[in-house]
Formats: structure tokens, C-alpha cells, sequence
């Protein structure tokens, strides 16, 4: 496909995400964290912008100069930027200024691409600022699941999917791996982030990993075995945030009548004990390995399991869907993409080797390795197409408001 084709396929799926919000839906911020989808939708145009056009495209007039303040995310290069927790304040510009934003920056796009045609840098920064608005896709998703799951109300984002029917799941198999030397990494001349980057090598000591991920099932027998008021299950720190934030059941769970209900984009429903767990933090997810008697996998456990596993194309239970909400963790699929975002036991830090690109777009990645744990896989919210086997999504250990999930692995 053509990029500028791309471009606007792209473009347009983001305005399609935020098209069943009210105006007023797309205007409020429900914790620091989160971002209002009238913020993403300009963040997004002004990502390209401020690396494809104001660099390279000779005569580019800015849509509005004070927007650079506005829009800015975290790159310090740049200038000055409105504080994350502040972006729930701004009443203006309105939407209907935002999408004109939008329009602007999407004809100075194509009218770039048409003159910088076979121009390698412009490509590339344009692949790159196609990618970083699938993950605001997916943050919009997130985020305005944060925004209506939070009010008393529970209103629902869109029309009750229709349900599969709920299936038997079969128990867990352990897929046993050798020790050996294995390759980790990025290599191709496709996309990836450079985060991803370089590939190299990594001794790996022989070890086994769970077919499918934990379910609101399996889940429900830790909480009902008294899982979260046991601090010998947990890290000091995870055992903090718990009792701090009253932890008791994933995020989006509450007592209905005796049963647990979850909230969802299409509203509240009774818990379906087949679906894959999600909405846990890290400290959860490792309180339930520890629980369960096994542990996390690392990231590069992970990897190698889906690099092994059949994966072209990649197939799962991704935002294209319809269903945005996490499917049944079928016997025996060892699907190892879609549904739930895996945590793995890794901290997030550096490939050996690893530099980050020059200038203000080398802040996209490389800053944030500290303090943050590596997810693995992709969720119900993550574009089809968007995620590979080397992909490295990262949160801070008590982040619960992703589609995060469980897989779990033993030392073999």
C-alpha cells in the first residue's frame, strides 16, 4: 500500500475510534494518567507536524503556533509543554478546532509525501508517526475505559457486542523450552521501534511456559483463597500499593448481588470464568504466580515462544474485532497474541547495545527505561497488524487501567 494510502487509512481509523464519545466524553481526563481523546486527536497531528513537516516541508504554515505547548507529550527537546494531569482543563480549543487541526496537518502531509516521494527519512518518520498513532488507538480505547468505567453511572462506549458462547477451558499445559543460546531482537528491514533494537544474543536456561494466559476463573480461586490479604504473595512494594489503593479484584470488578460483575465498553455483565484475566498490575500478576506455585516468564522467555510459534500472520483477539474486551483462553491455542497484554518479569531497560536516535525523536523510548515493567503481546485494543514477537510495551508495575493479563512459566 502506498504510504500516503497508509496515511489516511491510519488517520481516519483514529477519528472512528473517537466517534461514539459525546463531545463531552472526549473532554474529561479521569486520573493523571489518562488523556482526553480531544488531546490524543491533536497530539497525534501534532506529532507529524513537528518531525515530518516543520522539518521537512519548505513553507509549512502551522495550524495554530501555541499548539506546540498544548500537544507536546514529553519531549523536552522540543520546548516547554502543558503538565500530563493539566490536560483534562483545556475547554478550548474546542473538538471542532481540533479536527480542524486534523485536516490541516493531514493535507500538508500528503502534499509532502507527494514532493519527498523515494525520500528515505521522510518515509521513515512517517512510519514512525503512523505507529505512534496506532498506540494512541489504543490509549484512546484505554483511557476512555477509564473515563466511563469510573463513573457511578457505567456508561457504555458503544452497543453490547454479541457474546461467544462460554467454553470449558482445558487446564493449563506447560510448553517446555531447552537451555541454550538464542537470538532476541528486531532484524528485517520492516518496521519496529528502537526499542526493539539490536538484536543480539542471550543465553537462556531451560524453562516452560503456560499455553494460554490465566482466566477470570483461575483468578477468582486466588481472590476466594484469600490471594490479596496474604502479604508472604507479594512484594513489599505491590503489598503497599495494595493496601494503599484497597486493591481486592482486578480493576473494573465490584459485587453485584453476592456475584462479580466487570465493567466493560459495552457496560456491565456478570464475569465470564473463560476469559483471560485482565486489568492486573504487575504486583498482582506476580502475587498469583507465586500463588500458583510458578512465576512470570522474563520478556526474552516470551519472545522466544513466539518466535517458535506459527505466526504468520499474526492472528488474535485485537481491536479490528469489534469485541474490545478479552476473549476465552482456548485449550491448547498457545496464542501468544491478542486479548491481554502479558507481563513479563523483566524490567524495562536497554538491548545491549542499544543507542537512542538523535534529536527530540530519541526521546520517544530510551528515557523511560527505568522503573517500568515489559508487557509482551498485545491486547483486545491493539490495532490488528500493529504488534510482532519483538514488540516491548512497558508500564510502571501498579499501571491496572491497560488491557493487562497473566501468562505463567516455571524454571524446567
Amino acid at each position: 500500500m502506498p504510504l500516503v494510502d497508509k496515511y489516511r487509512a491510519v488517520r481516519a481509523r483514529t477519528l472512528a475510534l473517537a466517534a461514539p464519545l459525546s463531545a463531552e466524553d472526549q473532554l474529561v481526563q479521569s486520573m493523571p494518567d489518562a488523556s482526553p481523546t480531544k488531546w490524543h486527536l491533536a497530539h497525534t497531528s501534532w506529532f507529524f507536524e513537528t518531525f515530518v513537516l516543520a522539518p521537512h516541508a519548505p513553507g509549512y504554515a502551522a495550524f495554530d503556533g501555541r499548539f506546540t505547548f498544548l500537544f507536546n507529550s514529553y519531549y523536552e527537546a522540543v520546548g516547554p509543554r502543558l503538565a500530563r494531569a493539566d490536560r483534562g482543563r483545556l475547554s478550548r480549543p474546542s473538538l471542532d478546532e481540533v479536527r480542524a487541526y486534523r485536516r490541516h496537518v493531514d493535507e500538508a502531509v500528503a502534499r509532502c509525501l507527494a514532493r519527498a516521494e523515494g525520500d528515505a527519512t521522510v518515509g521513515a518518520l512517517c512510519e514512525l508517526g503512523l505507529h505512534h498513532e496506532e498506540q494512541h488507538q489504543e490509549l484512546i480505547l484505554t483511557d476512555i475505559k477509564h473515563v466511563l468505567g469510573t463513573n457511578p453511572l457505567r456508561p457504555a462506549y458503544g452497543a453490547p457486542r454479541e457474546e461467544g458462547k462460554r467454553v470449558d477451558v482445558a487446564p493449563t499445559k506447560l510448553r517446555t523450552f531447552d537451555e541454550g543460546v538464542v537470538w532476541i531482537g528486531h532484524e528485517g528491514d520492516g518496521f519496529s521501534f528502537d526499542n526493539e533494537r539490536p538484536r543480539h544474543r542471550r543465553f537462556q536456561r531451560a524453562f516452560a511456559l503456560a499455553d494460554r494466559p490465566v482466566t477470570c476463573g483461575e483468578y477468582l480461586t486466588f481472590m476466594r483463597d484469600r490471594g490479596y490479604e496474604r502479604p508472604e504473595l507479594w512484594l513489599s512494594d505491590g503489598w503497599r500499593a495494595s493496601r494503599e489503593q484497597a486493591w481486592s479484584a482486578p480493576l473494573y470488578w465490584e459485587r453485584r448481588g453476592g456475584e462479580w460483575a466487570l465493567y466493560t465498553l459495552s457496560g456491565m455483565r456478570p464475569v465470564d470464568e473463560s476469559e483471560a484475566v485482565m486489568h492486573v498490575s504487575y504486583y498482582e500478576a506476580d502475587a498469583f504466580a507465586r500463588w500458583a506455585g510458578l512465576r512470570l516468564p522474563t520478556e526474552d522467555e516470551w519472545e522466544r515462544a513466539a518466535l517458535q510459534t506459527p505466526r504468520a500472520p499474526i492472528t488474535g483477539n485485537f481491536a479490528d474485532s469489534g469485541r474490545l474486551h478479552a476473549g476465552a483462553a482456548r485449550p491448547g491455542s498457545f496464542g501468544m497474541f491478542g486479548d491481554v497484554w502479558q507481563w513479563t518479569q523483566s524490567a524495562y531497560a536497554p538491548h545491549p547495545g542499544y543507542r537512542a536516535p538523535a534529536g527530540a525523536v530519541g526521546e520517544y523510548n530510551g528515557k523511560f527505561m527505568c522503573n517500568q515493567m515489559v508487557l509482551r503481546g498485545g491486547s483486545c485494543f491493539t490495532p490488528a497488524g500493529h504488534v510482532r514477537a519483538t514488540y516491548r510495551n512497558f508500564f510502571p508495575p501498579e499501571a491496572r487501567w491497560q488491557a493487562s493479563g497473566i501468562r505463567l512459566a516455571r524454571d524446567a
